[in-house]
């Protein structure tokens, strides 16, 4: 790692003007969560593998900035070389380099890596002392990353309309109907799900990811798709052909973005204006370029004159959330296969933990029975969890998984985000509890699910804890509220149980999912983040329910189902604003033992054994005698 900063640092010295900062940041060229091997230029510099953090490098220093779901996991993993920044309790990166750094440093990124948001708030933080964001030509940290993985060449395959539920020519029409309506003449796409759901196509470039890295430019009469050709092949031309769409090299999309900035790229095309039946006439007075600051690179910006940029939100962000019909049938049937594994799992490693450890098992509360065991015999929190990827990879339409699943015990449930390896992963201990955080990528959806179990006497602290959590999924679960609600609005009902006892949670409570696309998707989000104020919640949008509560060096627990925004069934309707309500589609047990039930009130017990009794139902066909035998003791109802 030393040897990595001293390298940096010198090549940092030799830049003109000589560099007094580097920003590294975690994204790729399109702003991705999940990025390739070759892109994880962050981790490779600093050693932490979390999804988000930004690492700063001066001529003395190294810090990393990184949010509340890996304070645990970056302060094991970063040397003393690097001093740990904890987002919303430390300055802000801007605001310390601003303070920082002497007047008139120059402070270097590669405008790729980087948002137009991100580097137009870096500027203005650095304007009070005349500080200057340097654009490099080249990544520095590649300069220096000698074995840095290649580009894989993995082949883009048709999503076909039987799982997409909206055909290109549909979304393509829509889009341009948008773009005229906010006086756009054409749109740069970065985001790589965006480009994906647009098109209808899928890859395998990101682990996890069903993406393609790849780019797009629609305009009101043409649009083309930027990626290496090597990883389109004729059936996938054809069909991207058949709707107007011309492929054209990755790299092309720099200068394609100066040729739509100067209006000649439509007419490098020869296509005809006004062909698509938006604009009628060669009079459209449709002059700005649209870009999602979000996700658009600086680079690509830079190419555009600014003072004829749209930047807004993305409109196929929106589009994109708001699932049609094939698509939330896709997702629910998935769901259900998903929650089948899930059943078949616990009910394994119910077996598995009585018979290896001597545990009193998933539904009984007792002292464990110590046996030696042999080494081969015993579970790890790695072994166990690809026993869950084997019975995900027996359903139907199974493609992989959605991220790393996070199979963590005891002091591990603590850590947020922990990603088990093989060699340094803890043992199962059948007296500590176990998260289990997973999730599939399947063609007709998107699973994220987790659970929290205990096969030994769980104490009275873990089950007023899990109880708790129980509480506030329930209570946000069950949350009403009226159309134009956002995200931001509906976190406190997940935290309020929690709250009683002075407890909380540092992440999130929600989520949106792709339709067999990123795991993670917005716009719209249940948080505390002021984000979640952007978007309001709709029909048809998908959104996780996951609260949590974390003690570190002892242990994490977290419940998470998907639900469906739908429409509520109310008695009144003040303000004539309609209701909206949320519908689960995850089915797998909450684990009773775990469960004080003095603490539930009447209603929350009805709600858990009618949830219970509709997973024994559901899940029914996809299980055997055996297993269904388990669902049924673990689904019985209960009573305070």
């Amino acid at each position: 790692m030393a040897d990595i900063l001293a390298s940096l640092r010198s090549l940092m010295a030799s830049q003109s003007p000589p560099l007094d900062a580097l920003l590294v940041p975690s994204e790729d060229y399109h702003q991705s969560e999940y990025v390739s091997a070759r892109d994880k230029r962050r981790e490779f510099v600093s050693g932490f593998t979390g999804s988000a953090g930004l690492a700063l490098i001066t001529k003395n220093e190294a810090r990393l900035w990184t949010d509340g779901r890996y304070f645990l996991q970056a302060t094991q993993q970063l040397s003393d070389q690097w001093k740990l920044m904890r987002i919303g309790e430390d300055p802000p990166l801007d605001v310390w380099m601003s303070d920082n750094l002497q007047k008139e440093a120059a402070i270097g990124i590669d405008p790729w890596c980087v948002s137009v948001d991100t580097a137009q708030r870096w500027e203005r933080a650095f304007a009070k002392k005349n500080q200057k964001l340097v654009q490099t030509s080249t990544n520095l940290v590649d300069e220096i990353w000698k074995n840095r993985p290649p580009a894989e060449i993995n082949p883009a395959v048709d999503h076909p309309l039987e799982f997409a539920g909206r055909s290109v020519a549909e979304k393509l029409k829509a889009l341009r109907e948008k773009l005229s309506s906010e006086k756009a003449r054409g749109i740069i796409i970065t985001a790589l799900d965006e480009v994906a759901w647009l098109y209808n196509i899928r890859g395998s470039d990101v682990s996890y990811s069903p993406v393609v890295h790849a780019f797009a430019i629609v305009t009101l009469n043409s649009a083309f798709l930027y990626v290496d050709k090597r990883k389109v092949s004729s059936k996938v031309s054809s069909s991207l052909q058949a709707n107007g769409i011309e492929v054209r090299e990755y790299g092309a999309v720099s200068s394609d973005a100066a040729m739509l900035a100067s209006n000649q790229l439509d007419q490098a095309t020869g296509v005809n204006f006004g062909q698509n039946g938006v604009c009628q006439n060669d009079t459209c007075d449709n002059d700005l370029i649209w870009v999602d600051p979000a996700s658009c690179c600086y680079a690509l910006f830079s190419k555009l004159d600014a003072n004829k940029v749209l930047l807004q939100q993305s409109p196929l962000a929106l589009a994109k959330a708001l699932k049609n019909p094939v698509e939330l049938d896709g997702l629910k049937n998935a769901h259900i296969r998903d929650g089948a594994a899930v059943v078949q799992y616990l009910v394994w490693l119910d077996k598995q933990m009585q018979e290896i450890y001597g545990a009193s098992g998933y539904f009984l509360e007792g002292e464990v029975t110590s046996k030696k065991i042999p080494e081969t015999m015993k579970l790890t929190e790695v072994s166990v969890s690809d026993k869950l990827e084997g019975f995900r990879a027996s359903k139907e339409h199974f493609r992989g998984l959605s991220f790393p699943t996070i199979s963590s015990v005891g002091p591990n449930a603590a850590i947020i985000h922990y990603s088990p390896q093989a060699k340094t992963c803890a043992e199962l201990d059948p007296n500590s509890i176990y998260l289990f955080d997973s999730g599939a990528q399947y063609l007709d959806g998107t699973t994220d699910i987790t659970r929290t179990v205990h096969f030994g006497k769980p104490s009275a602290h873990e089950k007023a804890c899990y109880t708790s959590v129980l509480k506030g999924h329930i209570a946000l679960g069950n949350a009403r509220f009226p159309n134009g609600t956002n995200g931001y609005s509906l976190d406190i009902l997940a935290r309020i149980p929690l709250w009683r006892y002075g407890l909380d949670y540092r992440h999130g409570t929600g989520h949106g999912i792709g339709s067999y696309l990123n795991v993670h998707e917005g716009p719209h989000q249940i948080s505390f983040r002021p984000q979640a104020r952007n978007v309001p919640l709709q029909v048809s949008m998908t959104v996780t329910d996951e609260p949590g509560y974390y003690e570190d060096g002892n242990f994490g627990i977290r419940l998470e189902n998907v639900l469906v925004i739908k429409e509520a069934d109310t008695e009144f309707n003040f303000g004539d604003k309609g209701y909206l309500s949320f519908e689960h589609i995850t089915w797998a047990p909450y684990q009773i033992k775990l469960i004080d039930l003095s603490i539930l009130t009447p209603e929350e017990i009805q709600w858990l054994n009618r949830y219970h009794s509709k997973c024994r139902e559901i899940l029914a066909p996809y299980l055997d005698k055996n297993e269904m035998e388990w669902l049924k003791k673990a689904t019985e109802p209960v009573s305070a």
